[in-house]
């Protein structure tokens, strides 16, 4: 993560995300942290994320997620040059069977 976006109060944040332990904690707590729609953009740019990493193509993507074109590309370019919070999440998943 950048410098500029790395600060003290992001990394209590982060360091509370670590301490949760189970699927319930993390719907709770992320319930309580963010709005329905911050959630659905999430969790709909983690599966652009997976998507792309199997090759589909923007317009189905953009289908299934309901997505811009513009933030799937944004998701690819993390991707490609970003610094692999996408693909180490979506490889320990895929290594544990977790989607």
């Amino acid at each position: 993560m950048s410098n500029k976006v790395r600060d003290e109060k992001l990394e209590f944040l982060l360091r509370g995300i670590l301490t949760l332990d189970s699927m319930d904690e993390c719907y709770h707590f992320f319930e309580d942290l963010c709005t329905v729609s911050e959630l659905q953009e999430m969790s709909r740019r983690l599966l652009a994320a997976k998507m792309l990493k199997e090759n589909y193509i923007y317009t189905d993507i953009a289908k299934q997620t309901g997505l811009s074109t513009a933030t799937i590309s944004r998701v690819n370019r993390c991707l490609k040059y970003g610094n692999d919070g996408y693909i180490t999440v979506l490889d320990r998943m895929e290594r544990i069977k977790k989607y």
